[in-house]
């Protein structure tokens, strides 16, 4: 069956499966869908009003040196093995005129974002600065979100048990930091700020640079941006299985967590 088909499936048949629960649930906090933060209208769960954050990545400054990825990790407190961003390398070409190529990886923090309407508990949300959080002191570990994610930038952290993934280090930006990956990046390729911003420098790279975003077609509308895209980049990342998967397959993990459903008519 096709991945997206799969996908589809899994996430009609997981709202479904939720949708029963909450009616037989004895515990209605669970499913209040309220967040006692931003109910309180805590500035860390509403953002900073008016602005629109972004980040631009100049791919002809990403060097794959991994500072971002080391720096991500240690800020975030990201258990081993797991990343919220990462740049893979890659070769592309054909002999002899073969080249490497980097590719950073991280949340788009989409502005019409999956993940956000599939979450059963509201622990997924977008802030008023578009930045795309998850609460894990509501977030009970379902994967919903991680399966309605397009770009795959979603896990269950090993440790927490909840999801996981990269927030813009909105806990940075909150006291006007930059976040980690972007104030180590050794090549100046990241760059973050606020498109609503005129002087800021991602409006005037957008005012100078063409740019493209991953996968335009899941219609997300993904707020990170690249310049310098190779569209060979993206070809290869395509071809490449999501590991996770992969493992769990074999380790035949996906048919404990998932409930498999019976075929039509079957």
């Amino acid at each position: 069956m096709p991945k997206e088909k799969s996908r589809r499936d899994f996430i009609k048949k997981g709202i479904a499966s939720t949708a029963v629960a909450m009616v037989a649930a004895s515990d209605a906090n669970a499913f209040s869908l309220k967040i006692p933060g931003r109910d309180k209208d805590d500035p860390k769960y509403i953002g900073q009003k008016g602005k629109h954050f972004v980040m631009v990545i100049d791919l002809r400054k990403c060097i794959g040196c991994q500072a971002c990825t080391a720096a991500c990790m240690v800020e975030n407190q990201v258990p081993k093995g797991q990343h919220r961003t990462y740049v893979p390398e890659m070769e592309i070409g054909e002999f002899p005129d073969v080249r490497k190529g980097f590719l950073p990886q991280l949340c788009n923090h989409c502005d019409e974002p999956s993940c956000v309407s599939v979450c059963p508990t509201g622990a997924t949300f977008k802030r008023e600065d578009g930045i795309v959080v998850v609460d894990n002191t509501v977030c009970w570990g379902c994967g919903y979100c991680v399966e309605a994610c397009p770009y795959d930038k979603r896990f269950i952290n090993t440790e927490t048990k909840v999801v996981d993934k990269c927030n813009f280090c909105a806990q940075r930006v909150d006291k006007g930091l930059l976040p980690a990956c972007v104030e180590t990046c050794v090549g100046g390729a990241r760059i973050f700020g606020d498109l609503n911003d005129k002087n800021s420098e991602v409006s005037k790279l957008f005012n100078t640079y063409s740019h493209d975003v991953l996968k335009p077609e899941q219609g997300n509308k993904p707020q990170v941006f690249y310049i310098g895209l190779d569209d060979r980049l993206v070809e290869v990342l395509d071809a490449t299985p999501v590991l996770d998967d992969w493992v769990r397959s074999k380790l035949k993990i996906l048919e404990k967590e998932w409930v498999i459903y019976p075929e039509k008519g079957v």
